[in-house]
């Protein structure tokens, strides 16, 4: 076991006395946690917060930002992410010499501002006020605190850049970040998911009723009797191709024991009953329960920094990695939602109550949505295989998302979970879910293999000149 001290801190320099006094004001924002690797894990190293760049801080602000603004939905969570990572993009790839801009490849999105030829930019201050911009536009709802925390960073970067640029320069980076940012919040807002947030659960869907359709959960991580965002499939993906994705097809439904049906419910019902230690964590550490995480894109939005970070990344390749994820989860969650909704699938509890065992009890408890297919499955496939277009297939990492969270559900610990290769991450989140009694085999395999062609698609698009 390696436990090592971390510390964040946003840009403390204290080079000048104008600095002095604007840190003064602003304050460091200063993380201390302990970070403890599994012991499968001791020959690959934790990241270290001190080494994270200007991306990357963006990054953990806006899962801050995320996880404490509410009410909180994986749907919702996706969508942000997906606009959040394209501004961060968008507003710095000008000034790479190998990308380039995917604007005018998106779905309806026509061509953002322009930098002016032959002008100086600072492309950190360009990145810092578009990601402050689009985040406060996203969350309108976020509390005093959670905005006190996007400003401190906004704050705090440019005092850190100002000095080695004229007023001149700074002010021409700053306004152009911000235009990118409210070019493409004004975009977003023909989506179809606009201020999802104020609509999370529709009493008025009507559901099929009968066997094998979903019903409310006895056990569900929500008090709501109705469905989260039933509409979300008709929302507007990033990329035109994933529209146009066909949708999975659930194996019909049958009580026979001998049917492939019955054998998926049957698998998650003999697996409760011989659930080890390992497969307990491994099910906690996926759930990202949106009441108390960023939820599962969130999740997937952290594993971009932990890769950026781990690789030293630069500005340019961040902004790349946090682009693609962002709307790779986007897309997935809007192809996913088009599934659910489309089939009505039960989740495996009340079919096994019913058909199996009258006194079954899952594992962990069921979220507001019908099942097929894996809303988990079909993200973290997607964000793999956009991850892995960067960082290539043989790229060992160590999950530490969760490793400061307190023992909770059945006091399971978090320790943080090494992994040899990114996919790997996408296998073992999917697998999670039929630990947790949440879903079947094929609903993590369909969702998975839907979230790979999800992934393609993004890295299909032009990001190099």
């Amino acid at each position: 076991m390696r436990t090592v001290f971390r510390w964040t801190v946003f840009e403390v320099i204290e080079n000048t006395t104008f600095m002095k006094r604007c840190l003064l004001l602003l304050g460091a924002l200063i993380f201390i946690g302990l970070q403890n690797c599994s012991d499968d894990g001791d020959d690959l190293r934790p990241i270290s917060e001190s080494d994270k760049g200007l991306a990357a801080r963006w990054a953990d602000v806006t899962l801050h930002t995320i996880q404490f603004s509410y009410p909180n939905s994986p749907t919702y969570t996706s969508r942000s992410l997906g606009y959040i990572g394209l501004t961060m993009y968008e507003s710095a790839v000008h000034g790479s010499p190998l990308h380039a801009s995917v604007a005018s490849q998106l779905n309806g999105l026509r061509e953002l501002p322009q930098p002016e030829a032959g002008k100086e930019y600072s492309w950190s201050l360009a990145l810092n006020a578009g990601q402050a911009f689009i985040l406060r536009s996203l969350y309108p709802h976020a509390s005093t605190d959670v905005i006190a925390v996007i400003d401190s960073l906004e704050s705090a970067t440019m005092v850190s850049e100002m000095s080695s640029f004229s007023a001149e320069t700074t002010n021409r980076s700053i306004s152009y970040g911000r235009a990118v940012a409210e070019a493409i919040f004004e975009w977003s807002k023909t989506d179809g998911g606009h201020e999802g947030f104020q609509r999370n659960f529709d009493p008025d869907y009507q559901f099929p009723q009968g066997n094998g359709y979903w019903v409310p959960p006895v056990f569900g991580q929500s008090a709501s009797p109705f469905p989260l965002h039933p509409y979300w499939g008709s929302n507007r993906t990033f990329v035109s191709a994933n529209a146009n994705l066909p949708v999975p097809e659930p194996v019909p439904f049958s009580i026979v024991p001998s049917s492939e049906h019955y054998k998926l419910f049957q698998e998650v019902y003999s697996k409760r009953n011989s659930l080890t230690e390992e497969e307990k964590r491994i099910a906690a550490w996926w759930a990202d329960d949106p009441t108390q995480t960023a939820s599962p894109p969130g999740h997937s939005y952290n594993l971009a920094t932990i890769a950026v970070t781990s690789a030293g990344s630069d500005i340019f390749t961040a902004s790349e990695a946090y682009a693609k994820v962002g709307m790779a989860v986007a897309d997935a969650f809007i192809c996913c939602w088009k599934c659910k909704y489309t089939y009505h699938s039960e989740r495996p509890f009340p079919y096994i109550r019913k058909f199996i065992d009258q006194n079954y009890l899952q594992f962990w408890p069921e979220p507001p949505f019908p099942a097929f297919s894996s809303g988990h499955a079909t993200q973290s496939a997607a964000a793999a295989t956009v991850l892995v277009s960067i960082f290539g297939e043989n790229f060992p990492l160590v999950d530490n998302t969760y490793e400061n969270r307190i023992p909770d559900f059945e006091n399971i610990p978090y320790p943080s979970r090494a992994f040899m290769n990114i996919q790997a991450t996408a296998s073992e989140c999917a697998h999670s879910r039929l630990l947790g009694g949440i879903h079947t085999r094929q609903d993590n395999e369909k969702g998975a293999a839907q979230g790979n062609a999800i992934g393609e698609n993004l890295v299909g698009l032009s990001w190099l000149k």
